[in-house]
């Protein structure tokens, strides 16, 4: 696998060192230590929970009645994602664990038993999306896409006139449509965004197909053969659970870049941004309660974009203290640094959707 060069404005100024000597203590050996504690607490509280609603689900714990049905699914799609956002996420970044084969064992796990491809997902997160967020062409979180306008360099269509109203309905099936079809997508590429060459051994693929039959035997089939639920129920449930986590997913993630308040890139023949890498990475991401420890809690340091961006190495648990540093050298730099609240951020997402349809 071949990376198209991008060059960055070269770095005149001291705003990185500075923010490494400000937040040095908050990374010595013990206090890193500390924060890899709470993020595996948080996987064992979200893996528990992931449990117990497997359990409930084919143990009629709550009944046998369409709601505890309805329970236990969105108990399972909940705490999955939850999963994936505050232990999977750091597990790909080699931050869960100071073992390499824990967060490889960790990511696997988060991302397959929901039915999405950890390794197609990590190719994608790690060698496109971080080292080049809302560059058009590099950055396959906004890659052209045939129903939403997400960059404004990608072709306007009369249909994304109505974008910012007709997105929910969409946003609905996302995380089926990445089950479904964009693993498989992604596989048959050769060429994704930035990246170039891109192969996939015959393991791969029978590994990704073997993993697919194995979640929906887990989430649809076992409950049909011991647990006899209907089965339209079944069906039913699990069609809203999906619905349930693609709506949190898009309204917790992609509010973090695609924004009005952000910046997107397109590239000219030279391959050059206008920007320092760090000034970059501020200027294309939103914060939401980056500080708040709750939201932490529930979002896996994502709403902490900024700080996930300039230190993808460090775990999540400790964004909330390094937020301040971050704010006060943006401040120092005059350079972009957005942050709201989560309903702004919501409401910037789909201003962002309608702006896009007005050409």
């Amino acid at each position: 696998m071949e990376h198209v060069k991008i060059n960055f404005k070269e770095d005149a100024t001291t705003f990185f060192s500075d923010l490494v000597d400000a937040t040095k203590e908050l990374m010595n050996a013990r206090k890193l230590k500390q924060a890899i504690r709470i993020v595996q607490l948080k996987f064992v509280v979200y893996t528990l929970l992931l449990i117990f609603g497997f359990v409930s689900l084919y143990t009629h714990l709550f009944g046998n009645h369409f709601l505890s049905l309805l329970g236990s699914y969105v108990l399972i799609g909940i705490s999955g994602l939850l999963l994936a956002f505050n232990s999977g996420h750091d597990a790909a970044h080699d931050t869960f664990s100071s073992k390499k084969w824990v967060n490889a064992a960790v990511f696997y796990f988060t991302f397959n038993v929901q039915g999405v491809n950890s390794r197609l997902w990590k190719m994608r997160h790690i060698h496109s999306h971080h080292p080049f967020p809302n560059v058009d062409g590099c950055d396959v979180d906004i890659d052209e896409n045939p129903l939403m306008r997400l960059s404004p360099s990608h072709p306007f269509k009369k249909h994304h006139k109505y974008q910012y109203l007709y997105a929910n309905f969409f946003y609905l099936f996302y995380t089926l449509h990445w089950i479904l079809v964009k693993d498989f997508k992604y596989l048959r590429k050769n060429e994704l965004a930035n990246l170039n060459d891109i192969s996939h051994s015959p393991w791969m693929r029978l590994e990704l197909i073997g993993l697919k039959i194995a979640y929906f035997t887990l989430i649809l089939v076992l409950p049909l053969l011991f647990a006899g639920w209907t089965w339209w129920y079944v069906l039913l449930c699990f069609g809203i659970m999906h619905h349930i986590i693609s709506l949190f997913f898009i309204l917790t993630l992609a509010i973090s870049h695609l924004s009005d308040a952000t910046v997107f890139v397109t590239l000219d023949a030279s391959k050059a941004i206008d920007m320092t890498y760090f000034q970059h990475q501020l200027a294309v991401s939103v914060d939401y309660h980056p500080k708040s420890v709750l939201a932490n809690w529930i979002f896996g340091g994502f709403n902490a974009h900024a700080a996930h961006h300039l230190f993808p190495n460090v775990p999540h648990s400790l964004y909330p203290r390094i937020t301040p540093y971050i704010q006060q050298a943006a401040s120092k730099f005059n350079y972009d640094y957005n942050n709201m609240n989560l309903l702004k951020a919501v409401k910037s997402h789909y201003t962002y959707l309608r702006l896009l349809g007005e050409g």
